[in-house]
């Protein structure tokens, strides 16, 4: 017996065993058909509830083309349409896990009636048809890979505005000195980034003293010259604005001593966003261009372990300092005190006398290893405060930024605290006020204002809510303060409310003024104390505040950005002063802004308008 088929054989197995053709049946599958469609479309009324039911579509143009084709083609068409089908399933199938509607088909020979069912109802008709599996070898598509957004851990200091004072009962104010400026580029980096700032991340004493102002320096051997002026305040006419200002001498480079740095970088596994570790190298390395060539620059890294990796090395062999640089990596944990003590080692080693000497800490202020209570902190760098090297802090980046720490840091060291989110910003801080930033010219420097009764009913310090002091700790040499580096500018400002003006918020005392309390036109008695540094005993400066010093541009724009800091925290006191008026005053006052920092925060102001104003 042959083992070959005969094919006309074959072709009468075939025909025998399709089915008799059926016009009725034709029929009644054709309208099963469109029932399950229209059910799948979400509409049982039959038509689809959308402005282009009158269009065929894909699926209706088919069942067309079936009505118009001959009975005995149906079966072959159909046929044919269930394996293009399949052409368009298995591809949407490989695209990634979204569900499909099960597919609806029928066979030639079994017909299966859908049951009635309304619209979010599963489908009524099950596939005939198995999908096989796909080929390992075929090419897969897979959605991509969601992660949990990370965690905010940032940490601001905590402390309330400071609260109107009745001058009868609180005659004296005393807070120590700030030229940090960490918390407007925090600010900045917020709003830029279409974020309103934290409230608490809001120090109005580092908006003012972010910019430069033309404050004339001393005349004499004294460190610093101070300038008084008042002007009516632009949020209430019935009260005035104080301003105090002081400003730093700027001695010649050739009179610098040389400079000790030691680069404490935390190289942690936090610090490998772009806007960390990378911009951290680009901003040291502007400023190795300021360093004259008997300045010298050590580095010390600290990430699970902290770690020498550039031994004092002279600032004029820039490419050995650079290539250490380019060398460092972000990974691991953060043992912060491991790397503080192993900076003030380095530091150590590296002075000598006349020599100033200061760690730079650059870090996101991620201290999760180790001694990371700000407290704790406080106490280290105050012990190692005494051996003459002063610390200061740049953070970078956002999320897990630990500002607390940050300020706890710089102001315990004797140092400055900077936020550095840009290049620009490094420019400025590291190069633009370099001398200021690393170079002291005075240590512990306090303030303490004495309000005269008879002339002031109230008055209200605006920002300095961290720096406060108690009264008796300004005489307190042992307590420690603020620092100006050379050419650096420090500026504060009073809310004053003068005796019978309606702007007084309390009502005056039963049995008047205290009997000591003389007659006098001054406003109030200033005094200033600071230490030269290396000293241990503090030097006195007394001034007298009178009404008659007049306002200048540098005072209404510091006005301004003093408003701006309170639209942005509180608005109790503004009245119905806002954000127009902000920019109205700080844009008629912007005078001359070579570097663009006024006219930067004018567009801040517009922009937090905006953001204010959003839902």
């Amino acid at each position: 017996m042959s083992d070959d088929l005969d094919f006309d054989d074959l072709k009468k197995a075939m025909q025998s065993a399709t089915p008799a053709p059926d016009a009725a049946r034709r029929a009644e599958n054709i309208a099963l058909a469109e029932k399950n469609f229209d059910h799948l479309q979400g509409s049982p009324s039959g038509a689809r509830p959308t402005s282009d039911a009158r269009k065929p579509g894909l699926f209706r143009g088919v069942i067309a083309m079936l009505k118009s084709i001959p009975a005995k083609g149906a079966l072959a068409a159909s046929t044919a349409i269930v394996a293009v089908g399949l052409v368009l399933v298995l591809p949407a199938l490989q695209d990634g896990p979204a569900p499909l509607p099960r597919t609806i088909t029928t066979t030639a020979s079994e017909d299966v009636e859908a049951p009635a069912a309304d619209m979010m109802s599963e489908p009524v008709i099950e596939p005939s048809i198995a999908i096989a599996p796909m080929s390992k070898s075929a090419p897969r598509h897979f959605a991509p890979e969601i992660r949990p957004m990370p965690q905010n851990t940032e940490a601001f200091p905590e402390a309330d505005p400071n609260p109107l004072k009745v001058t009868a009962e609180t005659p004296v104010s005393t807070f120590s000195i700030d030229v940090d400026t960490a918390s407007y580029g925090i600010i900045r980096n917020s709003i830029e980034t279409g974020l309103l700032p934290p409230k608490e991340a809001v120090r109005i004493e580092e908006m003012v003293n972010y910019f430069p102002y033309t404050y004339a320096g001393p005349s004499n051997d004294a460190p610093f010259a101070t300038h008084l002026a008042s002007m009516v305040t632009p949020w209430n006419p019935d009260t005035r604005l104080l301003r105090i200002a002081l400003q730093g001498r700027l001695p010649d480079i050739a009179d610098r001593p040389p400079l000790n740095l030691v680069f404490l970088i935390d190289t942690s596994g936090s610090m490998e966003a772009p806007n960390k570790l990378p911009l951290l190298k680009q901003s040291f390395s502007l400023m190795l261009s300021e360093l004259r060539p008997e300045d010298s620059v050590a580095i010390v890294t600290y990430a699970g372990s902290a770690g020498r990796v550039l031994d004092a090395t002279p600032a004029s062999e820039r490419s050995t300092i650079l290539a250490a640089l380019d060398h460092l990596s972000a990974g691991g944990s953060t043992a912060g005190q491991a790397g503080l003590q192993q900076a003030y080692a380095t530091a150590e080693a590296m002075q000598e006398k006349g020599e100033v000497s200061r760690v730079i800490l650059a870090t996101d202020g991620d201290f999760n290893v180790g001694l990371s209570d700000p407290d704790a902190l406080k106490d280290y760098i105050a012990s190692k405060r005494q051996t003459g090297t002063y610390l200061s802090v740049l953070g970078f980046g956002r999320g897990n930024l630990d500002d607390a720490t940050m300020q706890a840091l710089a102001q315990t060291g004797n140092g400055q605290a900077a936020y550095i989110d840009t290049l620009h910003e490094a420019q400025k801080v590291l190069v633009d006020q370099l001398t200021g930033t690393l170079f002291p010219i005075a240590d512990d420097v306090k303030i303490q204002v004495e309000f005269n009764p008879t002339a002031i009913a109230e008055y209200r310090l605006i920002g300095y809510e961290t720096r406060q002091l108690n009264r008796e700790d300004f005489n307190n040499d042992k307590v420690d303060a603020g620092e100006i580096g050379a050419g650096h500018s420090v500026t504060a400002l009073f809310e004053l409310t003068p005796v019978g003006s309606p702007a007084r918020k309390t009502d005056p005392l039963r049995y008047g003024t205290p009997p000591e309390a003389a007659a006098s036109d001054e406003f109030g008695f200033l005094k200033l104390r600071y230490k030269t540094p290396g000293t241990e005993q503090s030097q006195l400066i007394e001034t007298p505040i009178l009404p008659g010093a007049p306002a200048d541009s540098d005072l209404r724009f510091a006005a301004a950005i003093a408003g701006f800091g309170q639209l942005l925290t509180d608005t109790r006191y503004l009245n119905d002063w806002g954000w127009d008026d902000a920019i109205a005053l700080a844009t008629a006052n912007r005078g001359d802004d070579s570097f663009g920092y006024r006219a930067e925060a004018i567009r801040l102001m517009r922009l937090g308008q905006s953001l204010a104003a959003r839902p």
